[in-house]
């Protein structure tokens, strides 16, 4: 599908840290789905992000980290583009890491469009880890920040130590639950949740770092 007639532009945007022996050529294998979906035949040719002034696909060979700040337009199936992303650097990360993708849809004018219409502009988080263990810890951090933010506009924060605890049990228990359904050969009970999405009416700013 040509880049001209996109339904989307799509917003990767994450730091994940790599396993200290992980190599360019891996990474750039694990990656492939997202600059093949961009048209391009390798990952040097495809870490440019479609907007120039953001930093792209790069990989700090040093610090073993790899950071994304990466636009391209496309369509709904770059969804399994991402899927398989994520599938990739699961074999590569060194711990629990979050990627936030943002659709904005480019087909959408707030200024001309009637008071009823809503954009298809979606927000989806997705998670990469070496196991379950780390991409429940990443998502159970994100869940405490999160909550901590929204209750200390009512409440001070050395009040909310039982409901930090009380998310601790609840990912605990789903922990219990995933290794028990591991054992048994079975389905993890409810699923580990390894994306998150949301529809909003206001358009989420484009990260610049």
């Amino acid at each position: 599908m040509s880049s001209y007639n996109a339904a989307f532009e799509i917003h990767v945007h994450g730091q994940v840290l790599l396993r200290a022996d992980v190599t360019y050529e891996q990474l750039q294998d694990a990656l492939r789905p997202l600059w093949a979906y961009a048209g391009a035949r390798s990952l040097a040719d495809g870490e440019a992000s479609f907007y120039e002034e953001e930093p792209g696909i790069q990989f700090d060979a040093k610090e073993h980290v790899l950071q994304m700040c990466w636009t391209v337009r496309g369509d709904d199936d770059f969804r399994q583009a991402l899927d398989d992303m994520c599938m990739g650097l699961n074999d590569l990360a060194d711990q629990g890491a979050a990627i936030e993708v943002t659709f904005y849809d480019t087909e959408f004018d707030e200024e001309e469009a009637p008071p009823e219409a809503q954009s298809r502009d979606d927000f989806v988080m997705l998670f990469v880890g070496p196991n379950p263990a780390a991409i429940m810890q990443v998502q159970r951090d994100l869940l405490v920040q999160d909550v901590i933010n929204l209750m200390e506009r009512h409440f001070d924060g050395s009040e909310l130590g039982g409901v930090v605890q009380e998310i601790d049990k609840l990912f605990s228990e789903r922990f219990e639950a995933l290794v028990s359904s591991l054992e048994l050969g079975k389905p993890p009970r409810g699923g580990m949740g390894g994306s998150g999405s949301g529809h909003g009416g206001n358009r989420r700013p484009r990260h610049l770092h």
